[in-house]
């Protein structure tokens, strides 16, 4: 996308699909809003890759784990300015991944679970924005994984009409059933 020419009005889904990738960095879509965040620290990137490589050995065969690809929040009728957000990781089912499979773009109805990873200049956006949108989209498990030192997680999950229950945040190793059994050792994420 070339960002000299952004468009001047506010974006569909289908709009924001068809303007392509951004370099460097990534777009998200806010009320029909282009939102440019840049390309994750190596940090970030080791922490939510190690992360990702705890849970895979935990998922049994009905889940996929998937980092950064766009989400449709499902938040706006097809046409109105739409809600995108790329989450560090989702989890979803091997049946959407292989009813899918050249798609751009993942609906929150399909998903199981997102992961952001919190850090000092996205905490309000991943805490408060992200937690109510994602919430908001239906989507039934939300972690938030914060690097601050001690390493935490927050698992929050849907409560009905109240939108998401957090549970504490956890340091050292979080452990959880649902929405699958599995322990990530937090610490380790960094070492």
């Amino acid at each position: 996308m070339d960002t000299t020419t952004l468009p001047r009005q506010l974006l569909s889904i289908k709009d924001y699909l068809a303007l392509g990738e951004v370099e460097p960095g990534f777009t998200e879509l806010v009320e029909g809003r282009l939102v440019f965040s840049p390309s994750p620290g190596a940090w970030h990137n080791r922490a939510t890759y190690e992360l990702a490589f705890q849970l895979h050995d935990q998922l049994s065969d009905e889940f996929c784990l998937v980092p950064r690809v766009d989400i449709d929040l499902g938040l706006a009728p097809d046409g109105a300015p739409g809600f995108s957000r790329c989450p560090d990781l989702l989890v979803t089912t091997s049946e959407v991944i292989a009813r899918t499979p050249q798609e751009d773009i993942l609906r929150a109805e399909d998903l199981v679970l997102v992961v952001e990873v919190a850090t000092p200049d996205s905490k309000r956006t991943d805490y408060v924005t992200k937690h109510k949108e994602y919430a908001d989209a239906g989507i039934p498990f939300y972690w938030i994984l914060d690097l601050d030192d001690p390493i935490s997680l927050v698992a929050c999950h849907q409560a009905g009409d109240l939108g998401y229950q957090d549970a504490p945040a956890v340091t050292g190793k979080f452990r959880t059933t649902e929405p699958f059994p599995a322990e990530v050792d937090l610490a380790a994420l960094l070492d």
